[in-house]
């Protein structure tokens, strides 16, 4: 297909859960946009549509981020995975597991955004990356080496994802299932 493009629109190929997808979208509408009413993929929410819940959270290029404040046509070409890309009824992520076991969730309205961040996150922390609570004697070491994650690490990760409900306490218990 040869991609169009109008004084208002391209035509753009996200790759989205390992699946390509080639969309007709007008330059104002964001990655969350194209995800649900282009693709039908409605696991990722719109919360605030400001970047300040993370219901809309997802992985691009296996780092999060806020859906509803990225342009899709400036993404043409990327890999997105949603909460439908992290695994099914027969074979759940682990977190999706134990989000489950753990009851982390009441309404459910961020518990999809809640799960891939905090995906996320476990990667980030895996790779050695600190964050805003990370104790200065190991910053100091600085060693690569995959970030200890006590329930202090947990919130700060999770900070930029909101429970309106307030099912944190289990959020973090569910993170720490995953991480022991």
């Amino acid at each position: 297909m040869i991609p169009q493009r109008t004084a208002t629109s391209s035509t753009l190929t996200l790759t989205v859960n390992d699946t390509a997808h080639t969309v007709t979208a007008d330059h104002r509408t964001t990655l969350l946009d194209v995800l649900r009413e282009h693709l039908d993929l409605t696991g990722t929410k719109k919360g605030c549509d400001h970047g300040q819940c993370g219901a809309c959270t997802v992985l691009l290029e296996g780092r999060r981020a806020n859906s509803c404040l990225l342009l899709a046509v400036a993404h043409d070409g990327a890999h997105l995975t949603t909460v439908e890309g992290l695994g099914d009824a027969e074979r759940p992520h682990p977190l999706q597991e134990a989000f489950h076991r753990r009851d982390a969730f009441q309404c459910g309205y961020c518990t999809p955004g809640q799960i891939v961040s905090g995906v996320g996150m476990l990667c980030e922390a895996a790779e050695g990356h600190p964050s805003h609570v990370t104790p200065p004697q190991v910053l100091q070491r600085a060693t690569g080496a995959p970030a200890e994650l006590d329930r202090d690490e947990i919130r700060e990760r999770m900070s930029g994802n909101i429970c309106r409900c307030g099912a944190y306490p289990h959020i973090v218990e569910a993170v720490e299932d995953v991480t022991a």
